[in-house]
């Protein structure tokens, strides 16, 4: 996640894109807003309908990856099991709500891999050490601060660079 720069990404080679083709065709064009279409007396999936199993497949594979951070957090399965839930309803929603802002935080993407770090060595640590919960939650809240606040500073000092070109 930290050296990671724009790879590109092939749908065809998604793992579930393969799945859902191996055991159902498949159209090659898009037909407005259907999901399946009738071809040679034949029910079709769009493209469409590809990418809505795509978006799912990013949920879950999403709700996944949150438990063991929110169990960084907390070992209450109700707080667990309410915080998935809450996740996967508001994932879809804050990702387009802060899509057009991420240009903004060029260095989000090393604080999000530093706090995925730092949950993955307290949960190692955990039957070593267990390290307590107002700290894990500092330590989460800093890593996310500087690394906007850095972004932050760095846009600011681009834009003055592109604004004294002219």
């Amino acid at each position: 996640m930290a050296v990671n720069k724009g790879t590109k990404i092939d749908p065809e080679k998604n793992v579930a894109v393969k799945f859902f083709k191996k055991f159902f065709p498949v159209s090659n064009e898009y037909h407005g807003s259907k999901f399946w279409i009738k071809q040679a007396g034949k029910w079709v999936a769009t493209p469409l309908f590809i990418v809505l199993i795509l978006v799912e497949f990013t949920d879950l594979i999403f709700a996944v990856d949150s438990i063991p951070a929110i169990l960084a957090v907390t070992n209450d399965p109700f707080i667990v099991y309410t915080s998935n839930v809450f996740a996967i309803l508001g994932l879809r929603s804050l990702y387009f709500a802060l899509a057009g802002l991420m240009h903004l935080f060029t260095f989000l993407h090393y604080g999000l891999a530093a706090i995925l770090i730092f949950v993955g060595v307290k949960m190692l640590l955990v039957d070593v050490y267990k390290i307590p919960i107002s700290i894990s939650l500092l330590t989460i809240l800093s890593i996310l601060t500087l690394s906007i606040v850095l972004s932050l500073i760095k846009g600011r000092g681009s834009s003055q660079k592109n604004i004294s070109q002219y």
